[in-house]
Parts: C-alpha cells; sequence; structure tokens
C-alpha cells in the first residue's frame, strides 16, 4: 500500500470520527439498536436454520424478548411500591429511631446542637418556606415545559429503537455480505481475521457477562431470602441485572437492601448482614466469576472500564455507557494486533530510519 492511499485512508478515518462525533445526538438510538440487533442475531439466524422463516423468527426473538422484560418490570415495581408504602408507615418510628440513636451521636462527636436538626424544627422551616417552595416548583416546571423537545426526543427515540432493530436484525446477513465485499482484495484476510477476531471476543465477552449476571441474581437473591431481607428475590435480581455496569449493580441492590433491612426494624445485625453478603458477592463477582466465564483473555483492566465507561457516556449518554464494556472488548483485539505489527516491523527490530 502506497504512501499516499494510507494518507488517504487515515483521512477518511478522522473524517468519520468527527462526523460521528458531531452527530452523535441523533445516532444514540441507531448505536443502541446495533448493539441490540448484533446480539439477537445469532439467535434469529438459529431460529432461521430451524426452517423458520427470517421475519418470523425476528418476531418471535422481540416477543421473547419483550416477555422477559415485563416480568423483569412486574418484579421490580411492586416492590418499589412496597418499599415506598413501607417508607410511609414506618416513618413515625424512623423518626424516633433518629431523635433516640443518630441525633445524640451527632451532638456527641460532631458538636451538632440536638435542635438543629429537631423534627419539629425541620417541619417549622418547611411551613415557613412553603411559599418559596411553590415558587420553585413553578420555575421547575416551568423549565421542565420548556425542555418538552427533550422529552419528546426521549419518546422518538423509545418508538425507534425498536423499529431499527427489527430491520437490522432482518437484513443483518445482507448487511454483513455487503460490508465484506466492500473491502480491497488485498487486505480481505487481515480484515477477516480482525473482525472475526472481534467478534469472538464480543461474543465471549457478552455471554460472559450474561452469565455473571444470571449467578449474581440468583446468588443475592438465595442469600438474602435465607437472612430474611424481605423483597429478596426482587433486589437480587435488580443487582443482578445492573451488574453489566460495572459497581452500579452492587450501588443500587446495597442501596435497596439497606433501605428495606432498616424498614424492618431488627436492629443492626441485618443491615450489617446485607453489607456481608453485597461484599461477599464483589468479591465472588471480581475473583471467581469474571475471570472464569469473561476470562483474563477479554479482561479488561479497572482502570480502562472506568476509563471507557466515563467516556462512553460523555458521548452517547446512557447507550454509550451501555456500549462502552463491548467496543472497548473489541478494542482489545486492534491493539494486539497493532502491537503485532509494531514488534515486527523494522522500527522495532533495528529501529528503521531513526538514528
Amino acid at each position: 500500500m502506497s504512501v499516499a492511499q494510507k494518507t488517504w485512508i487515515i483521512v477518511v478515518l478522522a473524517a468519520v470520527v468527527v462526523l460521528i462525533y458531531y452527530l452523535r445526538p441523533i445516532l444514540t438510538p441507531f448505536l443502541a439498536s446495533f448493539i441490540l440487533a448484533y446480539l439477537g442475531s445469532p439467535l434469529v439466524n438459529r431460529l432461521e436454520r430451524w426452517k423458520l422463516q427470517r421475519t418470523l423468527a425476528v418476531l418471535v426473538v422481540f416477543v421473547l424478548t419483550l416477555i422477559v422484560l415485563a416480568l423483569i418490570l412486574l418484579l421490580v415495581i411492586p416492590m418499589v411500591v412496597r418499599e415506598i408504602a413501607a417508607l410511609l408507615t414506618h416513618a413515625p418510628q424512623v423518626i424516633a429511631w433518629f431523635q433516640a440513636n443518630v441525633l445524640p451521636w451527632l451532638t456527641a462527636h460532631l458538636g451538632v446542637r440536638p435542635d438543629v436538626l429537631a423534627p419539629a424544627r425541620l417541619m417549622g422551616l418547611v411551613s415557613s418556606n412553603f411559599a418559596s417552595a411553590g415558587k420553585l416548583a413553578g420555575q421547575v416546571l416551568l423549565s421542565v415545559s420548556s425542555s418538552g423537545g427533550a422529552v419528546f426526543e426521549f419518546f422518538i427515540n423509545l418508538i425507534l429503537i425498536p423499529v431499527v432493530t427489527f430491520y437490522l436484525l432482518r437484513d443483518w446477513n445482507r448487511m454483513v455480505e455487503r460490508i465484506a465485499a466492500l473491502v480491497p482484495r488485498a487486505a480481505e484476510h487481515t480484515v477477516t481475521r480482525l473482525v472475526r477476531e472481534c467478534d469472538a471476543v464480543l461474543g465471549a465477552f457478552l455471554r460472559g457477562q450474561l452469565l455473571v449476571m444470571v449467578c449474581l441474581a440468583i446468588f443475592y437473591s438465595l442469600v438474602l431470602s435465607i437472612i430474611g431481607l424481605n423483597n429478596a428475590v426482587a433486589i437480587g435480581v435488580v443487582a443482578g441485572v445492573l451488574s453489566f455496569v460495572p459497581y452500579l449493580g452492587i450501588i443500587t441492590g446495597l442501596t435497596l437492601a439497606l433501605i428495606t433491612a432498616l424498614l424492618q426494624g431488627q436492629g443492626w445485625l441485618l443491615p450489617v448482614e446485607v453489607a456481608i453478603v453485597f461484599t461477599l458477592g464483589q468479591l465472588l463477582s471480581d475473583l471467581v466469576l469474571t475471570p472464569r466465564l469473561v476470562g483474563e483473555r477479554i479482561g479488561l483492566h479497572p482502570v480502562l472500564v472506568i476509563f471507557a465507561i466515563l467516556v462512553g457516556g460523555a458521548l452517547f449518554g446512557f447507550a454509550g455507557i451501555l456500549l462502552a464494556l463491548p467496543v472497548a472488548a473489541a478494542c482489545t483485539v486492534l491493539v494486539r494486533y497493532a502491537r503485532e505489527r509494531y514488534v515486527e516491523s523494522r522500527l522495532y527490530q533495528d529501529g528503521g530510519d531513526v538514528p
């Protein structure tokens, strides 16, 4: 490949990156649809091998996905309603517990005057500032109404993602064949090798993460039920599902579990047991499940994980957070290939033209 050709390729890639950056607000639903289609394509292909027509196979996958999401919502929403009802019911006991335990500790160790956080004083502050609070609420409502475009965009994306995903799934194989036909013949072997390695890494990564999510959901649900926590199954499922985003699962699950434990009113033993359960769950994930199910070969350094998530969120919002780890896992293939080429190059072997 000549220098002019390499320069042209670099210019085109740079232009594509710049274009993606400036179009990122409208690319988010398409990126989300692409990753969903990539995840669903193997299942659709398997159904197609079972003599099911492609469009019908896509519909079957859609229905199964909707059923799973509906089951999760039916499990989580009643838990949230029960927790809110329990919080309202136990509000007087929580206030009494706060006055008897927390307030004296704050006074003894931090020098906070008891009258500063007295419930009666706090209620007086709320009453005296009710007018300004109402004004603030009006400003918030005005802000929400003025940002109606963002709300409209959210619902448009909510409708657009499944529609785009359906068409991508239906025509996935044809798109892959057409893209493969555009690859320069001289680079066909290298590109095919890299694509296959990326596909293998992504497949192993996503399958491993799914197994980790299932194992953590079972672990949390089972152990939290054993220690007697209310809504243990729902909390365990939430913690397991959200574990796909690093640290979000344990933070959300631990918060829900601690609130539930405190509302059960069984003293400090249950919250301590909850903290121990989630500590063990995190150790189980980091030391056993992730190395064995995801594998060291495609594992990412924790610093790289955090960096990838922050970059994905900054560029594409929540969809970028979800896409960050699969993209980073695929990039490891390209980094390994670049290192391989560098080690084989004259620049590394004998310094090339470098003095």
